[in-house]
């Protein structure tokens, strides 16, 4: 009987593991699958005039998010971003944030918020740049720099709270798929 209960427990977790390359290293998943965890936002927050959708879609029969939309610097604005918030602390051994995106050859941006990021333009920042065909990206922690007054250099990974997939800082138009988000 123990052995069966082992046999399904051990099924069940292969049916849950994430099928991007490198995913038996992902720590933590942040699931596209579920919409609720994933919220929309634009600079018209602070009184700029970016515009743009965050829109669940399918790829290949997988979930997918898709950020669209035209980011413009005036009126001191300048971003369009989706961000979820983290359920729980991040275990200490993780290493950084694994995407599997494909764009519009723009540069993107992922941003973490921490416990020690209190203002709203306060948060620690990584590029890549989006090609037309999916790519898995790697960025380890210690390639974040802070964005804001006030924030140490580096910060402690349980301290993370959320992680956006942002279009800021340029005036440009932003479409970028997202299959995949993890901590490895």
């Amino acid at each position: 009987m123990k052995f069966l209960d082992l046999r399904n427990a051990a099924l069940a977790m292969l049916l849950f593991l994430p099928t991007l390359t490198g995913a038996q290293e992902t720590l933590v998943e942040l699931p596209l699958s579920d919409q609720t965890r994933w919220e929309y936002f634009s600079d018209q927050v602070m009184g700029g005039v970016s515009e743009g959708r965050a829109t669940f879609e399918e790829a290949a029969g997988a979930p997918i998010l898709r950020l669209t939309g035209r980011v413009s610097t005036e009126n001191r604005g300048g971003f369009i971003q989706a961000r979820a918030k983290l359920e729980g602390t991040l275990p200490t051994e993780a290493k950084g944030v694994i995407l599997n995106v494909r764009g519009n050859n723009e540069t993107y941006y992922v941003h973490l918020r921490t416990s020690r990021t209190l203002l709203p333009w306060q948060f620690y920042q990584a590029a890549f740049t989006a090609s037309e065909t999916w790519q898995e990206v790697r960025i380890p922690f210690s390639d974040f720099a802070p964005y804001g007054r006030l924030l140490g250099k580096t910060f402690k990974v349980e301290s993370v709270r959320s992680v956006a997939i942002v279009a800021f800082g340029k005036d440009y138009t932003a479409d970028l798929s997202v299959k995949f988000v993890g901590i490895y």
